[in-house]
Parts: C-alpha cells; sequence; structure tokens
C-alpha cells in the first residue's frame, strides 16, 4: 500500500438503503426500518465508533424518484441529526437544508440549535430546490432558472452567517443583580439587504460552540461551483477517475484564490460511490445483482469502487496523493451493511487523535472565527 504523506478526511454521506436506487431489495437492506429513528442514528453510531470524521445527510423537497420500483420517500434531515446527537460523541453531523424555500433565519435558527446540541459539531450542506414540481409545492413564487436559484443561495448564505455572528460571544452575561440576562450591545441587527432577501436580525440563538457551523456545498455545475468557491468551508467534488479529480480540486484551489479567499480556509472532498465485499467477484456480483433489478448497468456520478478493504485503502492513498484533494466522501451504495464493511475499512486511514477532537471545526484543521461584529467594531 503506498505511504501516506497525511491522514486524509473521511466523510460518508448515507442515503436511504444506499445510494443504488435498487439497494432496498436486498436482504440485509433494513428497509421497513428506513423511516425509523433507529435506523439512523445505527447508521451514524456505527461511522462515529469507526472514527469518520463526518456524515452528511442528504435532503430535498422532491421524491427522489418517478420509478415505483425504487426507494422513494425521505425523513427531515436535520430532524434525524438532532436525534443522533446523543447517540454520537465525535463524528461531524451536517444536514442538508435547501435555501430555495426556506428563509434564512429559519435556517440559521436550526443549525445553530444543532451546534449548540452537540456541542460543536454541526455543520450545513446548502442546496437548492430546482423545478417546477417543488416551487409548486409552495406556490410562493414561479421555478427559478439555475443562475437565480444560485445567486439567491449565495445571498442565503452571507444573511445565515451574519445571523449566527448576531450575538457575540459574551453576549449572554446572566448578571442576577442587575437582572441582565443579556448585554444587549452586544446583540446586533445584521440589516442584511439583497435581491432576494431582506434580513434585519438578530437571531433568537446565542453563537454557537464553533462560532459558525461549517458550510458545505457540493460542485455541480458553474453557478454551485461560484458560490461554493467564495463561502463553503467544505467543497465536495466528482471526478469518475483520480487523474480527473485532482485536475477538478486544481481547479477549485485556482478559483477559490481568484475569489480572494486563502486555500487554507477550505477543505476539499472527492466523493467516492463504494461497494464493499469480501473480494472483487464478491462486489462485482452484488452490483451485478442491483444492475439486473434496475434492468439497467449502473452509471456512477462519480469514481466508483467495487472491491475489498485493501484496495480502498490503496485508492485513498492514490487520491490523497492527487495534490489538492483533501479527502474523501464515501457513498455507500448499499446500507447499512456496506457501512459496516466501510467502517472496518477506513480505521487504519484515520487519524489516531480523532476522538480527542470535539470541535468540528478544529477536526478539519479551522480556527474559530471571529465574529464579523467585534471584527468590525459594528455597534448594536
Amino acid at each position: 500500500m503506498p505511504e501516506l504523506r497525511h491522514h486524509p478526511l473521511i466523510a460518508v454521506d448515507l442515503h436511504g438503503a444506499g445510494l443504488h436506487p435498487q439497494a432496498w431489495r436486498r436482504p440485509d437492506s433494513r428497509a421497513e426500518d428506513l423511516f425509523t429513528a433507529g435506523y439512523w442514528t445505527g447508521l451514524l453510531g456505527v461511522a462515529d465508533r469507526a472514527g469518520i470524521d463526518l456524515a452528511f445527510l442528504g435532503d430535498s423537497f422532491a421524491l427522489a424518484s418517478t420509478g415505483h420500483a425504487e426507494q422513494r420517500g425521505q425523513l427531515d434531515a436535520v430532524a434525524i441529526a438532532s436525534r443522533a446527537v446523543t447517540s454520537t460523541r465525535t463524528i461531524g453531523l451536517v444536514p442538508t437544508v435547501t435555501v430555495t424555500h426556506t428563509e434564512p433565519f429559519h435556517v440559521s435558527k436550526a443549525i445553530a440549535s444543532l451546534d449548540h446540541a452537540s456541542l460543536g459539531r454541526a455543520g450545513w450542506q446548502v442546496d437548492v430546490s430546482a423545478g417546477r414540481a417543488q416551487a409548486q409545492l409552495f406556490g410562493r413564487k414561479e421555478p427559478q432558472d439555475d443562475e437565480d436559484l444560485w445567486s439567491e443561495a449565495s445571498e442565503a448564505i452571507e444573511a445565515v452567517r451574519l445571523l449566527w455572528d448576531s450575538w457575540e460571544d459574551d453576549a449572554e452575561i446572566r448578571d442576577v443583580a442587575t437582572g441582565r440576562f443579556v448585554d444587549r450591545d452586544k446583540l446586533h441587527y445584521i440589516d442584511f439587504e439583497g435581491t432576494h432577501f431582506s434580513v434585519k436580525g438578530p437571531s433568537i440563538t446565542p453563537r454557537s460552540p464553533q462560532g459558525q457551523s461549517l458550510v458545505v456545498l457540493g460542485v455541480h455545475d458553474e453557478h454551485s461551483r461560484r458560490v461554493a468557491v467564495s463561502h463553503a468551508d467544505v467543497i465536495r467534488i466528482s471526478g469518475l477517475t483520480v487523474d480527473a479529480a485532482g485536475r477538478a480540486a486544481a481547479d477549485i484551489s485556482r478559483d477559490v484564490v481568484e475569489a480572494g479567499r486563502d486555500r487554507s480556509a477550505v477543505r476539499i472532498l472527492l466523493d467516492v460511490e463504494v461497494l464493499l465485499a469480501a473480494d472483487h467477484s464478491g462486489a462485482a456480483r452484488d452490483l451485478a445483482q442491483l444492475e439486473n433489478w434496475a434492468g439497467t448497468g449502473y452509471e456512477p456520478r462519480s469514481l466508483l469502487y467495487r472491491g475489498d478493504a485493501a484496495g480502498l485503502a490503496d485508492l485513498v492513498a492514490n487520491v490523497a496523493r492527487a495534490g489538492e484533494v483533501d479527502g474523501v466522501t464515501f457513498r455507500p451504495l448499499a446500507l447499512p451493511s456496506g457501512l459496516d464493511t466501510l467502517a472496518e475499512a477506513v480505521r487504519p486511514l484515520l487519524r489516531p487523535d480523532g476522538g480527542d477532537v470535539r470541535l468540528l471545526r478544529e477536526r478539519l484543521g479551522f480556527d474559530r472565527p471571529t465574529n464579523h461584529f467585534t471584527r468590525t467594531g459594528l455597534s448594536a
């Protein structure tokens, strides 16, 4: 196995019975438990005990598929993450909250509350709600094109970050003698004015343990890419080969710098779709079964690994040598058994001191950010 120059960041993206739409048909899928809290806390507990750095929980207002033979439906990602707070210890909990039909105030409160409840392990994966079907669920506005959706998302991130900072760290004074619970001078109106949002603030939630929860964006097109390089702490990329991933990461790194940011302020993670078995032939049989149920070959959206644990370790080592990639996000094609196998496979790749780091920002090598209003000296 090639030697790693550093311990890569390891994340998992948990999707229903697995990323493959036919994974629910496997006898070990526990499909009957998909909409129970225990299923999700069980998955997150496995990842947590393995020492995995962070877990992504996808969410959308749209049904994942129109096919009746495919898995459909999902629980709220923030609710799942909140439920898992007490059953996990160190793993970062990063639910998706879409911004197209969700107000920045509500997003800021939900993620800040999760950060308080988890003692500093929350992140926010940003996404948009595209298409007429999702717009019609709310009936508040017409469908938007991609450029407008991501322009709105950019504003939402700015507003949410300001709301997170609208309480200074020492705003809570709890002064019994004077009867003051907060120092009013350390709560701030954010007075955000944009094309899509006008938000006065302040938040009703005190600044959370991390100060700013991690903001995560996946790069899917030029619009999401523009927002990611300007605002994200963690950027998820795809690439069908290690070389392609290395080139994509180098391009993202360049764009981050061109956006006026320091490359060290961002972590780049490569999505890796994974199907593990005892050996390569076993993994090939498992994939063939999924494809047989689907009636079509599986087309990965990013690098696909099917094989045994040793080969997976080699792959991660090769990705780590690809230059600008800081780690990987594993997307198991089948759950929960795929996560059990993955957890054992990645243990040797994880940092030995990872369990001693509680704040997610610290775990990823970030400092606690200075409050915007303290830094600028703006008054309440």
